[in-house]
């Protein structure tokens, strides 16, 4: 049985190239990095041309990045910083943002009391601009927390219009580029925005490796202490091989991007055609979105919904109905709970998310798939 995969919003498979870079810096700069002889200098080396390709992709200061273990990592740190450090006392975000985001700032408004608002939600799953213009007109000391394209339904935020909203009362603005980085060109020297996090597992690079990009001139407190790695911001010996990973794999996603694009849209476009002429009520949930996400509302009775994803898999299908991070949920997810009516919570939404590997072979045995369900 074929496996067919489309669940690249969770995680990407490896690129090869991205492999054997990995393999070439675990065997060839195996030295710790701290350490002064030669060994250890190559190994820093690798990292410190690592972080400067990563930076020349994105269009900041090599001095700007930070290497940590993942963007839930990175954002905890940086939304906790921005209350204990930088006096945040308002954070604005929204209901539909990623849990890294949402549980954090919950907990922060717990431990430290400070307001939160929610920005409205449209009814096609966009962010209402003008209500956070009003939330920002009203407070002070604040910080905005907005993702750049949101990884269940892959509506995109305009974060050239919050940037700008943002420092209109200066205010700092967070980023969840997760969904992003890789796969759109962002250069953080156009437009003024404070933080973004990035994993490398989402564009085809390992796990357990991320980045956080802080704005220079804002000083942070230490997420872990205990040694002088990443400027004294993170403490512990750095992961060599898997920063050369992800840098790899950040070079190779920005130097296929157009051709990468093409094919992604043209598989994304396949793909929805097929459902609408299988399933001629189904949905799209949401409007303007990314290149890589289709999440689709089906009109199926309720009780196909707790097997659905079950059955697919079955057949070989990896899809799912939202974040990988609340797979095992039984609860509608948060983000369409935002903005579908109550009827279509109840029938099964997919969320099918692409990359360059996919073909439309494959996304012809998803649609067999669903037809026998």
């Amino acid at each position: 049985m074929k496996t067919v995969y489309l669940d690249n919003a969770a995680t990407t498979p490896l690129r090869e190239e991205v492999l054997v870079a990995m393999l070439e810096s675990a065997r060839d700069n195996f030295g710790n990095p701290s350490s002064t002889h030669s060994i250890g200098r190559s190994a820093k080396g690798a990292i410190e041309n690592s972080r400067k390709n990563i930076a020349k992709n994105i269009g900041c200061n090599a001095q700007e990045i930070v290497f940590t273990a993942s963007a839930t990592e990175a954002t905890n740190w940086i939304l906790r910083n921005s209350v204990t450090q930088l006096k945040v006392k308002h954070i604005i975000t929204s209901r539909i943002e990623h849990h890294a985001t949402l549980y954090t700032v919950q907990q922060l408004e717990r431990e430290f009391g400070i307001e939160v608002s929610y920005v409205a939600i449209l009814k096609d799953g966009s962010i209402d601009y003008t209500h956070l213009s009003q939330l920002l007109s009203e407070s002070k000391n604040t910080l905005v927390s907005l993702m750049h394209i949101n990884n269940e339904t892959g509506v995109i935020t305009d974060i050239e219009k919050v940037a700008r909203l943002t420092k209109q009362v200066n205010a700092l603005f967070h980023c969840d580029t997760v969904q992003s980085v890789g796969k759109l060109e962002l250069n953080l020297a156009e437009f003024p925005i404070d933080f973004i996090v990035a994993s490398a597992h989402k564009f085809h690079g390992p796990k357990g490796v991320g980045f956080a990009y802080i704005k220079k001139g804002i000083l942070l407190r230490a997420l872990l202490f205990g040694g002088e790695q990443e400027k004294g911001l993170r403490a512990g010996t750095e992961a060599v091989h898997q920063i050369v990973g992800m840098a790899k794999a950040l070079e190779l996603s920005y130097a296929n991007l157009a051709s990468d694009k093409e094919h992604i849209l043209g598989i994304k476009n396949y793909c929805w055609e097929k459902i609408r002429e299988t399933f001629i009520d189904a949905k799209c949930n949401g409007e303007n979105t990314f290149y890589t996400i289709l999440n689709i509302v089906l009109p199926l009775s309720e009780s196909k919904t707790a097997m659905l994803l079950f059955n697919l898999d079955m057949k070989g299908i990896a899809v799912s109905r939202g974040s990988a991070c609340q797979s095992g949920s039984v609860k509608p997810s948060h983000v369409l709970s935002e903005f579908l009516s109550e009827q279509d919570l109840l029938k099964p939404s997919l969320r099918i998310s692409f990359s360059h590997e996919n073909t439309k072979e494959e996304i012809d045995l998803f649609i067999e798939a669903l037809k026998s369900v």
